[in-house]
């Protein structure tokens, strides 16, 4: 995944470091450990939830077939 972002903003390996090296030198060495684990705490209930909305849906659509919802149109 991560590829696939770094490809689609066509950064090189330079860039990454230099990148790398200013969120070191803003957060400090000792920070980033902590921030890491933020983000990842708040990528997982990004997630969580995604996953929740899905499942609702599939719960709520999966008694729905085509012909009935053409008899709904029709009926209407």
């Amino acid at each position: 995944m991560i590829s696939s972002i770094l490809l689609f903003l066509n950064l090189g390996g330079g860039e990454v470091f230099i990148i790398v090296l200013v969120i070191i030198m803003l957060f400090g060495s000792d920070k980033l450990p902590g921030l890491a684990k933020g983000i990842g705490k708040g990528l997982r209930e990004i997630n969580d939830a995604k996953n929740q909305i899905q499942n609702e849906i599939q719960r709520s659509t999966s008694g729905i077939r085509v012909a009935d919802m053409g008899q709904r149109y029709i009926s209407e």
